[in-house]
């Protein structure tokens, strides 16, 4: 028989290619190119470099591996099955792409164990790769000892000529050439052809010099279809250097073996088709069964099983010496492992009083995060290049450079796009680390794709956005946020905080430290607000409380956010003067509100009739289900105008007398 003539290694590969090409067809969906042209490379990496454990995903010193063309998820849930993972069985891989498997059409670490990030929107991956680098090497400086090393692991890439097409990508990858992340090692997967054809038509660039540019070591394996031994040598060599990350540029021919279709965007994103299918088993002398793997494979790959535990075993072994000479750092890292926050860390938080000097939001989140860092040492994080606007500079703890790699600020330079996707990443470590990142608030359009990842993947970043409405003035239109708030709040598993004075300021930190699962993201003004009499640090966990007037069954509630609550508490002073029952509400973060009990919720808002103005310096898109039947909002519903804040302001209604006015005509309905 034709199988008796291949190698071990070459049915160790075609194992791969048919668990791919069997788990789309009986799919009738997905894409089974990349995991047929890839197979090579994914052998060698898995078979003779990756360090993990099978039957302990979470094991601490793994390396890391990311499939950032997550479209050829196939790939990565074959070689889950085939190493051992009892996540993925060869069931899942049966039940690929349907309802409620552990094989979803994209690789999801919230679903199938041994997936460390989301990916799929293509370019995600590799910068979340540059997270997972970025983690290990702020780790490997904090605790490895020159007699104890405790971390150390790669983080490996598989991407595409989508990814490199992406913009997101080349953001990151130049900020970890600057960084001179060395045990990140990328294999770029160079078959020249994307869903509309030959890249020819779009993507004729030299990638590897671009990457020379960004200060990476480049190297070419120009045979990966079939010369593996050339693919060990590359990734070998890669490993050797240590002070630049490495792509390894492998020349594959996507869907190698379909006699008909490999090499062409057929194969890409389609089921091969039965004939073909059965004309690529005789290509490649597969003469076995759909989902069928030889004996010999599989206990050639299952041989991952028994490495792996011994990997671990003998890193237990090291963390027990490493506890024994140093406990009180092991204990730091413990507890970063465990996921728990230092016993009493909230008693940091800053508390303030009405006789306090108002502050911006943005100078109260630059109190919190320095209070926060000396007493939480796995907050690590900063700015798109915007520290001294957003004030998100950690004092005293240094900037986060090549040669200092225990440092906690982050330069990101002006990338916020691949800021969010690298922060997602670095939470997604799993090391208990804890990122935050900043820019406007407006900017966040730039990055909100990684963002939706951050809820999506579960991955507890903390978006520190300031400048949050027309009340950063000159800078106009293009730097002031109107419709940014509500396409936030669309955005599921997203908590959207935006304070109205320094109490507010520390209770959304407090929530944001200790959601790991969700993340968080603070909506901060550029202008002084006074702090108010009734606001606290317990009261934003509830989304939104009462903050003035307890009458039962008020003539109106004012309901605010950020800097307008204090116009709304001004401006029930004045009704209040002339006899009117008002309500003020602080509502930081609608998400909150809505985890609450519905007993709860009434006593914010009585009943559906009652009256109420919203007022929030943005758009009114959401705001209606808050406003009730008889209620009324002052909103942004054009874009914004340049002129100094307050007269922006003003401009667009936000003035007491205002607010008064408008509350009236509610009144008087």
């Amino acid at each position: 028989m034709v199988v008796a003539a291949q190698s071990l290694e070459e049915l160790c590969i075609n194992s791969i290619r048919f668990l791919a090409i069997d788990g789309v067809e009986k799919a009738k969906s997905g894409h089974p190119g990349l995991p047929m042209g890839a197979a090579p490379m994914s052998f060698v990496l898995w078979d003779k470099f990756m360090r993990f454990n099978p039957k302990n995903p979470q094991w601490f010193n793994r390396d890391r591996f990311v499939l950032s063309a997550g479209h050829g998820s196939m790939l990565q849930y074959a070689l889950l099955y085939l190493a051992g993972y009892d996540s993925v069985t060869i069931d899942d891989i049966k039940q690929f792409r349907q309802l409620g498997s552990r094989t979803p059409g994209h690789p999801e670490n919230f679903e199938t164990a041994g997936v460390e990030v989301t990916t799929g929107p293509l370019g995600q991956g590799i910068c979340n790769g540059v997270g997972l680098a970025i983690a290990e090497a702020h780790l490997a400086a904090k605790f490895n000892k020159p007699d104890a090393t405790i971390v150390d692991h790669y983080t490996y890439v598989i991407m595409g000529d989508g990814c490199n097409m992406e913009g997101v990508s080349g953001e990151a990858c130049s900020l970890a050439g600057h960084l001179g992340l060395g045990k990140l090692i990328a294999l770029y997967d160079d078959n020249h052809i994307s869903i509309d054809g030959d890249t020819e038509v779009s993507f004729t660039e030299d990638v590897g010099k671009r990457y020379e540019a960004y200060g990476w070591q480049v190297l070419t394996v120009p045979d990966g279809d079939t010369n593996t031994a050339a693919i060990e040598a590359a990734i070998a060599e890669a490993k050797k250097e240590t002070t630049k990350p490495t792509l390894i540029k492998i020349r594959t021919t996507i869907g190698f073996g379909s006699p008909n279709k490999q090499g062409t965007a057929g194969v890409h994103g389609a089921a091969l088709g039965g004939d073909e299918v059965a004309a690529t088993r005789k290509q490649l002398g597969w003469d076995y069964e759909p989902f069928v793997v030889p004996e010999d494979a599989l206990n050639h790959w299952r041989k991952a099983i028994e490495r792996g535990a011994k990997l671990e075993s003998d890193w237990n072994a090291a963390f027990a010496d490493y506890k024994a000479k140093y406990p009180e750092d092991a204990a730091t890292f413990e507890r970063l492992l465990s996921g728990k926050l230092p016993d009493g860390w909230e008693k940091c938080l800053p508390v303030y009083t009405p006789e306090d000097k108002g502050l911006a939001t943005r100078q109260t989140s630059e109190k919190t995060l320095n209070a926060i860092a000396p007493v939480v040492p796995e907050l690590i994080g900063g700015s798109a290049d915007l520290t001294h606007s957003n004030l998100t500079l950690l004092k005293g703890f240094g900037d986060f450079q090549k040669g200092s790699y225990q440092n906690r600020n982050l330069r990101f330079g002006v990338r916020e796009h691949a800021m969010g996707a690298i922060c997602n990443g670095i939470a997604l470590h799993n090391s208990g680390l804890i990122p935050y990142c900043a820019t406007f608030l407006v900017f966040v359009d730039y990055m909100r794709a990684a963002i939706r990842l951050s809820a999506l993947s579960e991955a507890g970043v903390i978006y520190v956005m300031t400048h949050d409405s027309v009340a950063l003035g000159e800078d106009g239109p293009t730097h002031q946020p109107i419709e940014t708030l509500a396409s936030l709040r669309a955005i599921p598993n997203l908590l959207v905080f935006r304070p109205a004075d320094g109490n507010e300021t520390s209770g959304a930190y407090k929530i944001a430290m200790e959601r790991r699962k969700q993340p968080s993201l603070l909506a901060m003004t550029r202008q002084a607000l006074p702090n108010l009499d009734g606001s606290s640090i317990d009261a934003v966990a509830r989304g939104a409380y009462i903050l003035s007037g307890s009458d039962d069954l008020p003539d109106i509630i004012l309901v605010g956010t950020g800097s307008e609550v204090s116009l709304c508490v001004t401006a029930a002073e004045k009704l209040r003067a002339e006899g009117h029952k008002v309500r003020v509400v602080s509502m930081p973060c609608w998400e909150l509100f809505e985890e609450q009990d519905e007993a709860y919720k009434n006593t914010i808002f009585p009943k559906a009739d009652q009256k109420r103005l919203v007022v929030e310096a943005a758009s009114s898109f959401g705001w209606q289900k808050y406003m009730g039947s008889e209620g009324d909002i002052i909103s942004i519903e054009r874009f914004g105008i340049s002129a100094p804040g307050n007269v922006a302001m003003e401009k667009f209604g936000y003035t007491v007398d205002n607010v008064v006015a408008r509350a009236k005509a509610v009144i008087g309905k």
